[in-house]
């Protein structure tokens, strides 16, 4: 039997390490969006959000 070679593994890697850092840059402009949100919807209803915990 022939052993498997790493060509057809690094573009695989690559393509996956590609979708990981989209995925990460993707979710952190997902949470600046929803802080700035909540921010907005505090300030419109006039509520101390520097008080209330968010997890």
């Amino acid at each position: 039997m022939t052993e498997p070679t790493h060509l057809g593994v690094a573009p695989k890697d690559r393509l996956l390490d590609a979708a990981r850092k989209e995925l990460i840059e993707f979710e952190r402009r997902e949470m600046e969006f929803r802080k700035k949100d909540r921010e907005e919807r505090a300030a419109e209803l006039h509520l101390p959000l520097d008080r209330i915990k968010i997890h």
